[in-house]
């Protein structure tokens, strides 16, 4: 199934990251309290339509690695693969 977002929205695949204190605990990622989270954009929407017609250049493209904040937009489930559709607005950054 393919997903093409719309407008300035873009569709990313988050990145679970698991963190271990200094005694060896695992803490999974709900316990993250920082609220912003990374991820792999896999589809960008087209980009905003001005006031004038013309599309607004989207900041991202598929393949970067992101920023995004973790309550943001919408979680959706394709098969057994977890995603997030995002609007530009949500992603805090592109990680280099």
């Amino acid at each position: 199934m393919n997903i093409r977002p719309l407008g300035d929205r873009v569709l990313v695949r988050p990145i679970e990251k698991e963190e271990v204190t200094a005694s060896g605990i695992v803490l999974p990622d709900t316990v993250d309290k920082k609220q912003k989270a990374e991820g792999v954009v896999v589809a960008v929407g087209p980009g905003k339509t001005l006031d004038n017609g013309t599309k607004a250049p989207m900041d991202v493209k598929v393949g970067d690695k992101v920023l995004f904040r973790k309550w943001g937009g919408e979680e959706v489930k394709i098969e057994k693969d977890e995603f997030k559709i995002l609007g530009l607005e949500d992603i805090l950054a592109i990680v280099e």
